[in-house]
């Protein structure tokens, strides 16, 4: 069969948690344009003082692809991925010039200064810390790397406050 006639656009694709890496390379193989922002952070681990490569924008990757049946085949069944970004209406495409800029800006291997703004009353997650593994909800940032969350128990509920890096928004489902 012929291939078709549309352009091929930058798409995003969400991916399972800390499959970017698999997901990037499932593409690749199969001969598709995928671009996975990295930077260098320093690693996390007390032992070590290792710069590790890190996802720009953990759980996602950049794919660019003409969604005909074939190629949307294709990435439905690469390893790692969860879904398609976009709306009620479809898929959203990403503009050229934003990948294009992101190439750039990851090239260069400048410290990059990423981060994403929490919502007041957001569910998170506390991931790593003495309170591991305990949800909640957002309450109002502190200043440097210092937020304050809410934990509900037995219809109360108890503040502390921890490191920004150490939570993370809890995904829609899990809401």
């Amino acid at each position: 069969m012929a291939k078709s006639k549309q352009p091929h656009l930058w798409y995003i694709l969400y991916a399972r948690s800390r499959c970017e890496n698999n997901l990037h390379y499932c593409l690749e193989r199969r001969d598709m344009e995928s671009f996975l922002p990295k930077i260098r952070v320093p690693s996390k681990r007390k032992d070590r003082k290792l710069m590790i490569q890190k996802p720009l924008f953990p759980g996602y990757t950049f794919v660019r692809t003409n969604m005909d049946r074939y190629e949307h085949y294709g990435i439905v069944k690469a390893a790692g991925f969860v879904r398609i970004i976009g709306n009620r209406t479809g898929p959203l495409s990403v503009p050229e010039e934003t990948v294009d800029s992101l190439k750039i800006i990851v090239s260069k291997g400048l410290p990059i200064v990423t981060g994403r703004r929490f919502r007041k009353k957001e569910r998170i997650m506390v991931i790593s810390g003495p309170f591991a593994g305990v949800s909640g909800y957002f309450s109002s940032y502190r200043g440097k790397g210092r937020v304050i969350v809410n934990i509900d128990a037995l219809n109360q509920f108890a503040s502390v406050e921890i490191e920004e890096n150490d939570i993370e928004s809890l995904p829609e489902i899990l809401r």
